[in-house]
């Protein structure tokens, strides 16, 4: 488990940059199209943010959940809107998220700064 979020951003830079230099017009497309879609339109940008921590939570990937904690601090969703969209998840996924929940909110009281906001 990668603990900092500086080095999830690193690592996840370094595998971006390796997938895209070796994969295909696939691989480029599908990533140019996950930049545009969760890009501003008519719904903004934090709030497609939330929809993909929910969907991230209720999948259960957790490098998902890190990135869509991370976007939803860098797009300015607020603390109450960030719980509400977890209980989303919690209701749609059931208590198999919990663990995910768990480590959406650690990472974003690390993003926050705050005590209790220690490694795991």
């Amino acid at each position: 488990m990668i603990n900092s979020t500086d080095d999830y951003r690193s690592k996840r830079e370094v595998l971006n940059e390796l997938v895209l230099s070796r994969g295909g017009i696939i691989t480029k497309r599908f990533f140019n199209l996950d930049t545009r879609v969760f890009g501003e339109g008519r719904l903004p940008a934090r709030f497609k943010e939330l929809l993909g921590l929910v969907a991230s939570t209720v999948l259960r990937c957790e490098d998902c959940v890190n990135y869509h904690v991370l976007r939803c601090r860098e797009e300015g969703v607020g603390r109450e809107e960030f719980y509400e969209a977890l209980e989303v998840a919690l209701v749609v996924g059931g208590s198999v998220v919990i663990p995910h929940y768990h480590h959406a909110a650690h990472r974003w009281h690390q993003l926050e700064g705050e005590e209790g906001s220690r490694e795991l």
